[in-house]
């Protein structure tokens, strides 16, 4: 039986949505992640196992040849759509209950900054890893994350930026929701920025990668 759940770890790893998905060429026309996980669920294994035992895994190892330069973001981003594919399949469990949540992040890219390819990257792979993701999209203004927090009080905020001339606009962000929120993480990530930066503006975590992130969320749940 636990076949299925190996088989399901590496169709998540290497990209495979679904049996119709043409990626990757050598797995065309067998089952993916939406077939897979359905199987699975059918089979008995609990949707927790499902999550943890294969989902969560293959999105750990992609994660993991991708901060050793095995893999790239074309490879990433086939992988987090496979795990949306899988999800489906999940979350009616998360709805109801008997799925629990390791917690929230709520994801911005921020205020003058319309890139979000990357911030989106993060939040598929951070929901894949057990997290609620609450996405604000791009040009996130401070006022918005405050009216997430307000609704998810207990929620990690993320920010993201990929230009310098926007980066600068994480500084006065996290300032804020410092202020008004002491307790509140802030994760800031992107290409221009450095953990030099995290530092002098008072963000909490910096990581160059996913994988990084997903690593610090589930220290502080550990």
């Amino acid at each position: 039986m636990e076949d299925i759940l190996e088989k399901l770890t590496i169709v998540v790893k290497r990209g495979k949505a679904d049996k119709n998905s043409p990626y990757p060429p050598d797995l065309k026309g067998q089952d993916g992640a939406d077939e897979l996980t359905a199987e699975a669920l059918k089979m008995g294994f609990t949707p927790d196992e499902v999550l943890q035992k294969a989902l969560v895994k293959g999105m750990r190892l992609i994660g993991e040849d991708f901060s050793a330069g095995k893999a790239f973001v074309p490879e990433m981003l086939m992988a987090a759509k496979a795990m949306k594919a899988a999800m489906k399949h999940i979350e009616p469990f998360f709805k109801s209950g008997s799925v629990k949540q390791k917690g929230a992040v709520i994801m911005g890219t921020v205020q003058g900054d319309l890139h979000d390819i990357g911030k989106n990257l993060v939040a598929m792979m951070i929901e894949g890893a057990g997290w609620k993701v609450i996405d604000l999209g791009s040009d996130t203004s401070y006022e918005k994350f405050e009216a997430a927090l307000k609704e998810n009080p207990d929620a990690i905020v993320g920010m993201s930026a990929l230009l310098t001339t926007t980066m600068v606009n994480m500084k006065g962000i996290t300032q804020k929701i410092k202020e008004k929120s002491p307790k509140t993480i802030v994760m800031v990530g992107g290409a221009p920025l450095s953990q030099d930066f995290c530092d002098q503006i008072g963000a909490d975590f910096y990581s160059p990668d996913p994988q990084g992130a997903i690593e610090y969320l589930n220290k502080l749940v550990s």
